[in-house]
This record gives structure tokens, sequence and C-alpha cells, in this order.
């Protein structure tokens, strides 16, 4: 079974339900088709109720399964109104601003996830990163003893000894652009979290550089050391290393002569980059050299689960992130 099926599996043992607020793009109206036929979440298009209906029966697409709901009809919207203007009037919003916000579909949707009536949002077929991110950050805002939302991906390998049977967490590569020292560990510290909850084994973090235990020095490498004695100092029960060349963090014959007396070295599954130019081009390598599956950007940090899609996404890959934000909304 490979990672992805893995994920819908778990999420069939707990099902919940999940916004998705760009219910007039025909791959997400294809997504919530399979997603009804696997059977592995509830789906809620938010959306002009005709126009979902009408473009789904121009192109065949059964969407039966699936609730529709629009926001300016919705009973809900006075009530989501109101606590949308509670939730942004210390901001200056005045409640007619509130109820003209909430006719958006990405905003009625994250605030369906804020009072519970859903566990998790889908966006970013359509919407642009911070037009999904926006409303999840005044709305939801961070997790608790949490400090940065940031984003990641897992990679799914194949034919690879390396990681978790050729799975991996990489961090952040989707949203920090130069994190600090603090900042990198507090990445670390939430992609441990998640590689644990979504591949459901125990994380071995290694803090990547292209210096290994100080065989060069600069202020590039004297960050991710920082970063690496903020995180065993405020995460002690998280297994960590750093700073650690890639090689020396999965290769356990490289390890062995640059890193003899590390724990984990050679054996890490959880990879965080010292920067986004890093994190993106490394994930990107491994998807197109090593025909991996690629599934993100994944946000983490967020109280309740939202995740961003590509502009370039298939149906394939919404329903993928619906799985794993499924997944991700059994723990909270």
């Amino acid at each position: 079974m490979n990672f992805i099926d893995s994920i819908k599996e778990k999420a069939k043992s707990e099902i919940k339900t999940i916004c998705l607020p760009e219910a007039e793009d025909i791959r997400v109206l294809e997504a919530a088709n399979k997603v009804g036929i696997e059977g592995f979440a509830k789906i809620i298009l938010i959306g002009n109720k005709e126009k979902t209906e009408k473009l789904a029966n121009e192109n065949n697409i059964d969407i039966s399964k699936a609730i529709i709901v629009d926001p300016k009809k919705s009973e809900k919207y006075e009530e989501y109104s109101q606590a949308f203007y509670e939730l942004r009037k210390a901001k200056g919003m005045t409640e007619e601003e509130a109820k003209e916000t909430l006719k958006e579909p990405i905003y009625f949707g994250t605030m369906m996830v804020k009072q519970g009536d859903a566990d998790g949002l889908v966006s970013g077929a359509a919407h642009s990163t911070s037009n999904t991110l926006r409303p999840a950050l005044q709305i939801l805002k961070t997790a608790p003893g949490t400090k940065l939302v940031s984003a990641f991906f897992i990679m799914d390998v194949p034919n690879c000894e390396y990681g978790e049977e050729g799975i991996f967490v990489f961090g952040d590569s989707g949203l920090n652009e130069n994190p600090t020292s603090d900042q990198l560990a507090e990445i670390a510290a939430s992609s441990a979290k998640s590689f644990e909850q979504l591949v459901g084994k125990e994380s071995k973090v290694g803090m990547l550089s292209y210096s290994t235990y100080g065989s060069a020095k600069s202020e590039l490498t004297e960050k991710v050391i920082e970063a690496t004695n903020i995180l065993k100092e405020r995460y002690p029960e998280i297994k960590s290393d750093g700073e650690l060349q890639l090689d020396a963090a999965i290769v356990p014959s490289v390890a062995k002569s640059k890193a003899p007396n590390s724990e984990i070295a050679g054996k890490c599954n959880t990879l965080i980059f010292p920067d986004l130019n890093a994190g993106n081009i490394g994930y990107k390598l491994v998807q197109r050299l090593a025909k991996a599956e690629a599934y993100g950007p994944l946000c983490q940090g967020i109280a309740k689960p939202v995740n961003d899609l590509s502009r370039g996404c298939s149906a394939d890959d919404i329903v993928g992130v619906i799985a794993i934000t499924a997944v991700q909304g059994q723990n909270k």
C-alpha cells in the first residue's frame, strides 16, 4: 500500500467533513465525485448552487454525495457574520464589512471550520496561497503552543531505502522564505509532529546545511547550528541532529564517517531546509529526478486543518490533499 492509500484508510477510520470553497472549478467537482465514490470524507462544496450543479451536469460529474452551500443563502450566514465581526472588530472591521466578507466562499468555509460545522478546508486550485491562508490566520489563528505557520511536503520516493521506506517530510518547502534560527526550530518541531501524525512512525529530524558538525563555518551554517540547539533545548522529546549535510542525514554509510556519534544521522526521515530556496529546489529535484510523489504544500501550525493547492493541480492531487486534511482533522 502506497502512502496516499494508507492515508485514505486512516481517513475512513474516523470520517471528517472537508470544505471546498472553489465549487465552480471543474477539477474540484471531479475531486468531490472521487471522494464520494471512495468514501473517506464528507464534502461540502461552497459556492453558487445553480452554477455548481450546471457545471457538474454539463460535464457529467456526479456530485450527489456532496453538500452544496451558498454563503448568501445559508441559514448560518447571519451567525457566521456576527462571529466573524466579533473576531475582527478590534482590527476596525464593521458589522457591514463582516457580512460582505462572509459572502466570499473562502471566508465562509473558514468560518464553517471555526464554528465546528466542518473539520478542515482545502483551497488553492483557483486562489493564491495568500488568499487561502489569510482567512485561516484571521479566523482560525495559530495552534496552541505554536509560534509559526509553515508548509511541508510529504515525499513518497519509489524504490528508496532511505527515510521511512522512501517517505520523508520536507520543511519548510513552501512558505517561509528565510527563517531565523528560532523559526527553523519551530518549523522542525511542527514537521516532526506532522510526520508522526501522517506516516505513523517516529520522526528523526535532520537540520540540513552544506556543513556537517562544523566542517564549514559561515553565517549560514551558524544559523542551522543555533536552530538545532534551540530545537534540542525546547523540544528534547524530538529526535534531532544537525547541522548535517544531506548525505550524512539519510545515508548510513556516509553518516558513519561524517557523524559517527550521532544517534539518528543516516536515518533521518524529516528534513529541515535552511531556507525556501533550498526547500523548494530540493522537493522539485526529488519529484522530477526520482519520480517521487510530492504531496503539498501542506500547512502546519494553524489551529485547524487548512491546506493549499497548486493552481496547476489535477483532480487526483485534490483528492490526495483532501485525504491528508481529513487525517489532520482527526487529532484536532
